[in-house]
């Protein structure tokens, strides 16, 4: 069961991280196309909320490498 639920953990944090880049992503273009002029600082504040949205799913696999190596 444990493998199982390693298993969910890693996929939800695959998918979760893969929506939240994309969303990211898309509203980072979407503002450059409409106002060109901000497209640095935005892109500055997209690399540094990405790096947030991904250390969640990092965390996520640290935890279920955790069930797999302490628990089990």
């Amino acid at each position: 069961m444990i493998f199982i639920a390693v298993a969910i953990i890693i996929g939800a944090a695959a998918i979760g991280g893969a929506l939240g880049m994309s969303v990211l992503g898309s509203k980072l273009l979407e503002t450059s196309a409409r106002q060109p002029e901000l497209a640095p600082t935005l892109q500055t504040k997209f690399f540094i909320v990405a790096g947030l949205v991904e250390a969640i799913p990092i965390m996520g696999v640290g935890i279920a490498l955790f069930l797999v190596f302490a628990v089990a």
